[in-house]
C-alpha cells in the first residue's frame, strides 16, 4: 500500500516531481559499475604480474633443465672417452706384458746360451790341458742342463760353429776315452 498525499478533499495531491531524484542511483550505480571496473582491472595486472613471474620462473627451469642436460652429455661423452682410454690401456698392459714374456724368454736364452759357450770353452780348455775326466764332467753337466741345444749351428767369419765345434770336441773326448781303454 502506498500513502499518498491527500488533499483536504479527499483527492490524491498530484506528485512533485524531484528534478534530481533518480541521480543519485545513477550516480550509485556509476560508482558500482567504476569500482567493479578498477577491480577487474587491479585482478588483470594482478594476474599478468603473477604471469610473468610463473613464466621467468619456467624460464629458468628450462635453462636450469638444460644446463643439466649439457652436463649430462659431457659426462656421457667423459664417460665414453675414459672407455676408450682404458681399452687402449688394456692394450697397452697387454702389449708390455707379452713384451716383458719375450724379453724374459729372450734373457733365458741368451744366458742358456752363454752358458752354452762357457761349457764349450771349458771343455775345449780341458781338452787341450789333456784332461779328460774334467772333459767328461763338463760334458755331462751340459748335457744334463741342456746346454749343447743352445749352441748356434750357424759359422761366422770362417769360424767353426759352436754346435759344430761341441760336437767335434765330444767325439774326440770319447775316442781318447776308448783308446785309453784296453
Amino acid at each position: 500500500m502506498k500513502f499518498e498525499k491527500r488533499d483536504a478533499a479527499g483527492t490524491p495531491a498530484p506528485q512533485e516531481e524531484k528534478p534530481g531524484g533518480n541521480k543519485p542511483v545513477v550516480i550509485y550505480i556509476m560508482i558500482l559499475f567504476i569500482a567493479a571496473f578498477l577491480l577487474m582491472a587491479l585482478s588483470f595486472f594482478m594476474h599478468q604480474r603473477s604471469n610473468t613471474e610463473a613464466l621467468g620462473q619456467l624460464q629458468n627451469s628450462v635453462s636450469t633443465m638444460q644446463e643439466v642436460q649439457a652436463s649430462q652429455e659431457k659426462i656421457i661423452d667423459l664417460q665414453d672417452k675414459l672407455a676408450v682410454t682404458e681399452e687402449e690401456l688394456d692394450r697397452a698392459n697387454e702389449k708390455l706384458e707379452k713384451s716383458e714374456q719375450e724379453r724374459g724368454a729372450l734373457e733365458k736364452s741368451l744366458r742358456q746360451e752363454q752358458d752354452a759357450l762357457l761349457a764349450l770353452y771349458t771343455l775345449q780348455q780341458n781338452y787341450l790341458n789333456q784332461n779328460l775326466d774334467a772333459c767328461v764332467r763338463t760334458i755331462e753337466d751340459a748335457e744334463a742342463a741342456g746346454l749343447p741345444g743352445a749352441l748356434s749351428d750357424k759359422s761366422e767369419n770362417g769360424v767353426t760353429a759352436p754346435a759344430v765345434r761341441w760336437r767335434e770336441l765330444k767325439d774326440a773326448v770319447e775316442a781318447k776315452l776308448a783308446d785309453e781303454k784296453p
